[in-house]
C-alpha cells in the first residue's frame, strides 16, 4: 500500500513531491524518501517514520531539481528503517528506484546478482533489487533497460525509475499495482492514487496492467505489455480530495472490505513455488521441531483471536496436532503450562497489541518457540519472536478489521499445510487438492463481493433490529464469533454468537417473534443438523438469515432468506462465509447514521491492558 508520485516539468519538483505524499498518507505507511536529479547528479533524502521528518530534512538541506521521485513505505521486506525505505539506488547511485508491490523471485536475482555480478546491497528489500537489475542492463537507454528488467522480474509491481544520466525522463511501468499518470502544462506527474494529483490536475491517464511509460515534462508515451505503443484516452477527474482517497467508496472500511481479494493474492502466492511448494519466509521450523512439540497454543484478541479459532480448526485438521486458542488477556494470569516443548504463536495485525505481547514475553521466559502471524513490519511482536509470517494485507484504516482478518486465515493455512506436508501427516494428492482450491479462493471472494447489494438490501430490513443472534456448527461457529463482532463494533446492537448445538441449553430463551438469526450452514456433513436448528429458531418467531454453499437449495424452506457463498471445501468455507457478515455489519452501521471507520469507545491498536 506504498505512496508513489514522480514530477518531471519546468517547476520545482520537491514541493510537489512532498505535497503528493502528503495527500497519501492516508494509505499507512512507515518511512518516506525522495530523490531528484539536480545540475550536480542524482540525490536522495530518506527518514524513518512521518512525513514531517522528510518535511524538515528538506527545509535544512533544500534541492532545486524539475525532476524526481518520492515514496511512502508500509513495510514488506525489512523493519521500518532509513536504509529499507524508497528510494532504492543502484551501486554507483545513478539510478533510483521506488516500488509498490512485491517482487517475488527477488531471493533468487538477489543471489544471482551477488555471486554472479559481484553487486552489494545495502538494504532488505526486494525492491533494491530492482535498481541493481536495471543497472546490470544499462547501456544508456534507462527505457529499454527497465523493460529488460521487467522481463526477469515475478510478482506485483507499479515502479518509477529515474537516471541521472537521463535527466529528462521517468520511466513507469505498472503490473497489478495501481499506476496513473497526470497531465499538466510544461508537466507530468505519476502517483499511485489520485489523491496526489488533484491539487495540480484533473485530466490523467488510468495505465493499465502490464503497460510501461515514458514522461518527458511535454509527453506522454505508453506501450502495452507486447511492446506496441498504446493511444489512451484522457480521463478526467470529478470527484473531491475525500472521495478520491476512498476510491470512490463511502467509507475506508468497505474500501477495505473489497481490497480482500488483493490481499489475499498479496499473502498468497508470494509464499508458493511454481510446483506448489509453501515457502514460508521467516519461518524456520523443521519437522524435527514439530515432532518435538508436546502442546500448542493460539493466543490473540478480538478478531485475531477468531481468525486464531480457524487457525486450530485447519492444524488440528490438516496436521493432526492438538491446538488451544487462548485469549491473551487471561493467558497469562492461569500460570499455563509452557517449556521448550511448547509452540506459542501470537497473532496482532499491528504487532503491538499489549496483551499479546505480555502473554508471548511470558511464554518465552519459559523457553517456548515463538511463532508470530502480523500485518506490520518491524513491530513489537515480530522482534521479540523467534519465527514470523506477514500478513501482506496492507494498513487498515478502518479500526473495524476486514482484510487483517481474512489474511490472517490465509497464514494459518499456509502453516497449517506446510506442517501437515513437513510431517507427513497430509498425503500428496490431498495437499495439492486443498492447495489449488486455495489458489481460488480470491476469485470466489471477489465473487461474493460482487453480491454486496444483496447485504445491503438485508441491512435495510434489519437496521433496527435491538439484538441479533449468530451460529452455526463446526468451524462455521468461529465464523459467527468474528460475524457477531463486526455486528456489535459497528452497529452498535447487541449480538450474540453460539454454537447452534447449545441452543436448547438455554439461549433458546431469548428467542421470541422478530428475532434476527443469523444461521451459517456451509459444513456439508453438518447441513442437516443445521437446518433442525434453524427450524427450532423459526419455530418460536425468529427471522433466520443463512448462509449456504451454492447448490444447496434445500435451505429455503428453513430461512427467510439466503446468502450463498460458491461452492468450496468445507475446510476453506471461512474465507467466504465471513464476507457477507462483513457486509452486512457495514451496511446496517452506514444505515444507522454510525461513524464506520472510527467506531466509539474503539481504537485501531489496542496498547494498554
Amino acid at each position: 500500500m506504498c505512496g508513489i508520485v514522480g514530477y518531471i516539468g519546468s517547476q520545482e519538483a520537491v514541493p510537489f513531491l512532498l505535497d503528493g505524499l502528503e495527500r497519501l498518507e492516508y494509505r499507512g505507511y512507515d518511512s518516506a524518501g525522495l530523490s531528484v536529479i539536480d545540475g550536480e547528479g542524482l540525490k536522495v533524502r530518506k527518514i524513518k517514520g512521518r512525513l514531517e521528518g522528510l518535511k524538515n530534512l528538506m527545509l535544512e538541506e533544500p534541492i532545486s531539481a524539475h525532476v524526481g521521485i518520492g515514496h511512502t513505505r508500509w513495510a514488506t521486506h525489512g523493519a521500518p528503517t532509513v536504509p529499507n525505505a524508497h528510494p532504492h539506488l543502484n551501486q554507483n547511485g545513478t539510478i533510483s528506484v521506488i516500488h509498490n508491490g512485491i517482487i517475488e523471485n527477488y531471493m533468487k536475482i538477489k543471489e544471482w546478482l551477488i555471486q554472479e555480478k559481484g553487486y552489494e546491497f545495502k538494504s532488505e528489500t526486494d525492491t533494491e533489487v530492482i535498481a541493481h537489475l536495471i543497472d546490470f542492463y544499462y547501456d544508456g537507454d534507462i527505457l529499454k533497460a527497465v523493460n529488460r528488467a521487467v522481463e526477469i522480474m515475478e510478482g506485483t509491481y507499479a515502479l518509477g525509475v529515474i537516471c541521472q544520466f537521463e535527466p529528462d525522463k521517468i520511466v513507469a511501468v505498472r503490473k497489478d499495482s495501481p499506476l496513473i499518470v497526470g497531465l499538466g502544462e510544461d508537466a507530468n506527474f505519476i502517483a499511485s492514487d489520485i489523491p496526489a494529483l488533484l491539487k495540480y490536475t484533473r485530466n490523467i491517464y488510468l495505465i493499465e496492467n502490464g503497460e510501461t511509460v515514458l514522461l518527458t515534462k511535454d509527453k506522454v508515451t505508453i506501450w502495452d505489455e507486447k511492446g506496441a505503443e498504446v493511444k489512451r484516452d484522457v480521463y478526467q477527474v470529478t470527484w473531491d480530495i475525500d472521495s478520491a482517497e476512498k476510491e470512490g467508496f463511502e467509507h475506508f472500511t468497505l474500501k477495505e472490505i473489497f481490497e480482500q481479494p488483493k490481499a489475499i493474492r498479496n499473502t498468497l502466492f508470494p509464499r508458493l513455488d511454481k510446483n506448489n511448494d509453501i515457502i514460508l519466509d521467516g519461518i524456520k521450523l523443521t519437522k524435527e521441531d514439530i515432532e518435538v512439540f508436546d502442546r500448542v497454543y493460539i493466543v490473540a484478541c478480538g478478531t485475531a483471536y477468531h481468525a486464531g479459532l480457524v487457525g486450530r480448526f485447519a492444524i488440528e485438521r490438516f496436521a493432526g496436532i492438538p491446538v488451544s486458542v487462548e485469549v491473551a488477556s487471561e493467558f497469562r494470569y492461569r500460570d499455563p503450562f509452557i517449556d521448550d516443548k511448547t509452540l506459542f504463536i501470537a497473532v496482532s495485525q499491528s504487532g503491538e497489541t499489549l496483551d499479546t505481547l505480555a502473554a508471548l514475553r511470558e511464554a518465552k521466559r519459559k523457553g517456548a518457540r515463538i511463532l508470530s502471524i502480523v500485518n506490520v513490519v518491524g513491530s513489537s511482536v515480530t522482534r521479540e519472536s523467534h519465527d514470523v509470517l506477514y500478513t501482506w494485507a496492507g494498513p487498515e484504516i478502518g479500526v473495524a478489521s476486514t482484510k487483517a482478518y481474512t489474511t490472517q486465515l490465509i497464514a494459518f493455512y499456509l502453516i497449517a499445510l506446510y506442517m501437515a506436508r513437513l510431517t507427513g501427516k497430509m498425503p500428496e494428492n490431498q495437499y495439492h487438492q486443498i492447495l489449488d482450491e486455495l489458489k481460488g479462493i480470491d476469485k470466489k471472494v471477489e465473487a461474493v463481493l460482487k453480491k454486496a447489494d444483496v447485504c445491503k438490501a438485508m441491512a435495510m430490513l434489519q437496521k433496527d433490529n435491538t439484538s441479533v443472534f449468530f451460529m452455526g456448527r463446526g468451524v462455521d461457529v468461529e465464523t459467527s464469533f468474528e460475524g457477531s463482532l463486526k455486528y456489535k463494533e459497528i452497529s452498535y446492537i447487541n449480538s450474540v454468537a453460539i454454537a447452534a448445538g447449545e441452543l436448547k441449553h438455554g439461549t433458546i430463551a431469548l428467542i421470541e417473534e422478530g428475532t434476527l438469526v443469523m444461521a451459517l450452514a456451509t459444513q456439508e456433513r453438518l447441513f442437516d443438523k443445521m437446518c433442525s436448528n434453524m427450524l427450532e429458531v423459526k419455530a418460536r418467531g425468529a427471522r433466520v438469515v443463512a448462509i449456504a454453499q451454492e447448490g444447496r437449495t434445500e435451505i429455503e424452506k428453513y430461512a427467510s432468506e439466503v446468502f450463498y457463498i460458491p461452492r468450496t471445501m468445507d475446510e476453506l468455507a471461512p474465507i467466504l462465509s465471513i464476507i457477507p457478515l462483513q457486509l452486512l455489519a457495514y451496511y446496517v452501521s452506514a444505515a444507522r447514521g454510525n461513524d464506520v471507520d472510527k467506531p466509539r469507545n474503539l481504537a485501531k491498536s489496542v496498547t494498554v491492558e
